[in-house]
This record gives structure tokens, C-alpha cells and sequence, in this order.
């Protein structure tokens, strides 16, 4: 299958996915549906054309194969009743399930997979796995579990769904906000996912990427005055504004090497403008803590010019609000390039002691690599050759593989 078709049926996967589950309410059976629909027109596009209108055709298709499900299974008068409407919206157009005009059910469905029914952990993983189209082995290394545990989490999750009878209803005013803040943390794993992937032999999905921007900024728009929403954003834009500079040949290129000039100065200014816009209304969360953090990284034309001081202050503010492993070790570096590497060190002794950021499963890997550079910094190069290589063999991702080989055979 040709990428372009590939993107084609990953856009178009969650609004068929909404439709049937709009329609039925049957978030399990209807996930089976569209996928099968996704393979038959993997099977069969490529050579007979892609059809005049993609999504009604995988609708269609998805229909015909949710009554086969229902049909399956025929000892609950229910289903028997679910089979006989499908059939009649089969024969009815009008009364089928499809988006009103302009719509997108991208983010239905990421409310719908926020639904209160289940817990913050089963909202976000299920929300990767249906919308983000992460397989549930990255979904696990995102949460830090394996993959057994996080495919027994999204089939729970699903069983949770069917018996709460979830549809495609607007959230109530009192589970809005939790909803909304569960939605913006599954937009933030996507991209993070995509930005850096878990493994294989590519540094990014660029997919994921444009997924996750896509929407949020659908999110924005619909949550202009939200502040936390803006920084999301913001954040994102930032970020992927250093996309094309990240590798070389194929081969990851560290940010304090990066050719600047090949970073996206549109981006760089959408993102800047959204995050000053909300910066000084009042305290200030997480997503636009780390925007700002991508701003003053952004505002820098050199290595040399990046105010560290300030970077290492922000990563303080956001512990403090979000104390997990990944940001204090990002506190870490921030420390050690403002006041030195023997401070930042002196930190990372501190931090592993207290929170054991060495053994945790979401910093294992990094903490390596950062006390190996630091330990390179200070003229310790035998153990840091040593660090790296381990922190190699702890990333599936074969271009960060290199990049920490790299390191290691310099210092040998």
C-alpha cells in the first residue's frame, strides 16, 4: 500500500469509526467493522481507483459488515433489533449515520473515548488506539507498561463502553473540563509518539504528527479562550518547527548541532504568537510551561545564545506542577547546561536517589544517555562510552541506536 493511500484511510478511519459508533453505539463491534472495511479497500483500491467519495464508500462497507457481526450473535432480542435499523439505514440513506456536511468526527470520537465511564489511563490508550492509530505496543511503552497489560487495559476499556451504552453525546458541564484535559493529554502522547518514535528505523511519524496538530488545532478552535488548549498548540508548532533539522542522512542530529536556518520560522511564529497571547492570564499549566520552553529555544539563532537560566527556572515550575520523571530529568539537563555539568550531575545523583529516574520505565533509557553526556562534559570519557552504548541497547528506535553507537566509538 502507497502512502498516499496509506494517509488517506488513517484520515478517514475515525470518521467512519464515528459513524457507526453515532449510529449503533457499539464502540467494540463497530471498531471491528471499520477495520475490516480498511482492508477491503486496501485489497481493493489500489487496483480498481480510489472511489469518487472515500468515506461513503467505507461507511457503506462497514455497514454491511457491522449487520454481519450483529447477526453473529442473535440470542439477545437487542442485536436482533440493532440488525433490522442497520438493514432499514441500508435501504434508507436518509437515516444513515453519516457526518452532517463540514463536520469532522475526529474529535467526537476523542470525547467519546474520554468518556467517564472509564479511567484517565483506559481514556488515553483507547483514544491512541482508535484515533491516533498507534499499535497497543507503543501505546504500552507511552505509559511505561507492557504490552499484555495495555491490551487487557483497551479491551476493558471497550467492554466498559458497551455496557455504559456510550453515543456520540456532547459532555455534560460537570465532566467537561476532566474530559477536555483527558483529550489534550492523548493529543500530547500522539505527537510525542510521532515526534520521536518508539521504534523502527525512522526518528519520526511524520503522521502522527500532522494527526496531532490537525487536531488540536481543531481543538483550539473550538476552545479559543481556553489557555491550556492555546499552549498545547503552541507547544506542538514549536516543536515541529525543528523537524526537518533533527537528522542528516538519515541520522539523528542533536539540538545544539542542528542548522538553524532549517528550522520552520512559520511555525516558529504561530507558535510564539499563540503562547504570548495566554501567557499572562493568570497561572500558567504544564502544555504552556513547556511552550514557553519551546519559545526561548526558538528565540536562540545560536547554541550559544540560548538562555539556559531561564529554561532551567521554567522546568522548576512545571516539576512543581507536574513532578514526573521525564520532566525532572529534562530539569536536569537544563540545570547543567545553565550552571555547568558537575551541578547538573550533583541533580541527577539527587533525583535518582529520591525517584530513582534511573529504574523508572519512561526515563531508563534517557537518564543514560544525559549522564553519559554530562560525564563527557567533565572529561569522563570512559564511562561515558560505556553509558551510551547501554542506553543504546535500551532504545528499539534504530536511529537513536546509531546516534548513541556514534557517541561511544568517538570516545573510544
Amino acid at each position: 500500500m502507497n502512502r498516499e493511500l496509506e494517509h488517506l484511510l488513517r484520515t478517514e478511519a475515525p470518521q467512519v469509526l464515528g459513524a457507526l459508533v453515532r449510529r449503533f453505539g457499539r464502540f467494540d463491534i463497530a471498531e471491528d467493522a471499520v477495520q475490516e472495511a480498511l482492508l477491503a479497500a486496501g485489497q481493493t483500491w489500489p487496483a480498481e481507483g480510489i472511489p469518487e467519495n472515500p468515506r461513503s464508500w467505507l461507511i457503506r462497507v462497514g455497514y454491511r459488515r457491522m449487520v454481519d457481526l450483529l447477526r453473529s450473535d442473535q440470542a439477545r432480542h437487542r442485536r436482533e433489533q440493532e440488525v433490522g435499523a442497520a438493514e432499514l439505514a441500508m435501504r434508507e440513506p436518509e437515516r444513515r449515520a453519516n457526518p452532517a456536511p463540514g463536520t469532522d468526527d475526529s474529535l467526537t470520537l476523542l470525547l467519546l473515548c474520554c468518556h467517564p465511564a472509564l479511567d484517565a489511563t483506559a481514556q488515553v490508550a483507547l483514544t491512541l488506539r482508535a484515533v491516533g492509530g498507534l499499535t497497543t505496543a507503543e501505546i504500552a511503552r507511552a505509559h511505561g507498561t507492557t504490552e499484555p497489560t495495555m491490551g487487557a487495559r483497551i479491551s476493558r476499556a471497550k467492554q466498559r463502553l458497551a455496557r455504559a451504552g456510550a453515543r456520540f453525546t456532547p459532555p455534560t458541564d460537570a465532566d467537561r473540563d476532566s474530559r477536555v484535559a483527558a483529550v489534550m493529554r492523548v493529543l500530547y502522547l500522539i505527537f510525542n509518539e510521532g515526534y520521536t518514535a518508539t521504534a523502527g528505523d525512522r526518528l519520526a511519524r511524520v503522521d502522527l504528527t500532522r494527526e496531532a496538530i490537525r487536531l488540536t488545532r481543531m481543538l483550539h478552535a473550538a476552545l479559543a479562550d481556553d489557555p491550556e488548549a492555546t499552549g498545547l498548540l503552541a507547544l506542538m508548532l514549536l516543536t515541529e518547527s525543528r523537524r526537518a533539522a533533527r537528522t542528516a542522512d538519515g541520522d539523528l542530529v542533536p539540538l545544539d548541532e542542528q542548522d538553524r536556518t532549517m528550522w520552520d520560522r512559520d511555525l516558529i511564529a504561530e507558535g510564539t504568537a499563540l503562547i504570548d497571547g495566554v501567557w499572562n492570564r493568570g497561572q500558567a499549566g504544564p502544555y504552556q510551561l513547556q511552550a514557553a520552553i519551546a519559545a526561548v529555544h526558538a528565540a536562540a539563532s545560536t547554541p550559544d545564545q540560548t538562555d539556559w537560566a531561564q529554561i532551567a527556572v521554567l522546568y522548576l515550575w512545571l516539576e512543581r506542577l507536574t513532578p514526573t520523571a521525564p520532566v525532572r530529568l529534562s530539569r536536569v539537563v537544563a540545570v547543567a547546561h545553565a550552571h555547568g555539568p558537575a551541578r547538573g550531575l550533583a541533580l541527577l545523583d539527587d533525583l535518582n536517589q529520591r525517584h530513582h529516574l534511573d529504574r523508572h520505565p519512561l526515563t531508563r533509557q534517557r537518564e543514560h544517555a544525559v549522564r553519559a553526556h554530562l560525564l563527557q562534559m567533565t572529561g569522563d570519557t570512559a564511562r561515558a562510552a560505556a553509558l551510551y552504548r547501554q542506553a543504546a541497547d535500551l532504545t528499539a528506535n534504530r536511529v537513536e541506536q546509531r546516534y548513541l553507537l556514534g557517541r561511544a566509538g568517538d570516545l573510544a
